[in-house]
């Protein structure tokens, strides 16, 4: 096991897995309930902290689920 953190080999590795599976695409099925999900974008000001991983991580955790949900 190497001690060290590679990551050009650990990033080329996923990189090429996702390009062939496409786990980030969405199929645009007009069948499926439409869901919205409003979310703010990264606090702007001052230095980020644990309360801004609470508030906004969970919007941003829905959103992605849902967009790979389709």
């Amino acid at each position: 096991m190497d001690n060290l953190y590679n990551p050009t080999n650990v990033e080329a590795k996923w990189q090429q897995i996702w390009l062939e599976t496409r786990p980030f695409a969405a199929s645009m099925d007009s069948e499926k309930e439409k869901y919205y999900v409003l979310e703010m974008f990264p606090y702007p000001s001052g230095r980020i902290h644990m309360g801004h991983v609470r508030n906004y991580a969970i919007g941003d955790v829905v959103a992605r689920f849902k967009r790979m949900q389709g």
